[in-house]
C-alpha cells in the first residue's frame, strides 16, 4: 500500500450500511484504520466478530454494547476495547456518533 498522510473529510463519503447506520472511513494504513460511525436512535448493529482489534470511542449519543458476556451502557467520552474474534454488537439508545479504530485495517471497508 502507498502511504497516504492526509485524508480530507470532503473526500471520504458517508456510506449507508443499513437503515439508521452509516459510516465514513477516515485515515488508514495497512496497520490501522479510523472510522466514523453514525447511528439513529433504535438502530441495532447485530452481534458479530472479526479478526481485528477494535477500540470504540463514543463522540455523542448513548449506546448499549454487548461485548463477550458483558453489557455496557455508554455515552460521550466513554470507550470500549474489543479483542480479536470476540462477539460484540450495539443498540443505539440516543442518536449518536462513534469513532472506531481497527488494527489491522478493515479491507472490507475500503
Amino acid at each position: 500500500m502507498t502511504v497516504k498522510n492526509y485524508f480530507p473529510a470532503n473526500q471520504n463519503a458517508l456510506v449507508n450500511v443499513q437503515s439508521g447506520l452509516a459510516r465514513k472511513v477516515a485515515a488508514y494504513s495497512d496497520n490501522v484504520m479510523c472510522v466514523e460511525v453514525h447511528f439513529e436512535a433504535g438502530t441495532v448493529a447485530a452481534l458479530h466478530s472479526h479478526p481485528h482489534e477494535q477500540i470504540t470511542y463514543v463522540i455523542s449519543g448513548k449506546f448499549e454494547f454487548k461485548v463477550g458476556e458483558e453489557t455496557y451502557v455508554v455515552s460521550a467520552g466513554d470507550s470500549l476495547y474489543k479483542q480479536p474474534d470476540i462477539l460484540h454488537g450495539a443498540t443505539c439508545l440516543e442518536a449518536g456518533t462513534l469513532l472506531d479504530i481497527f488494527t489491522p485495517h478493515r479491507e472490507d471497508f475500503v
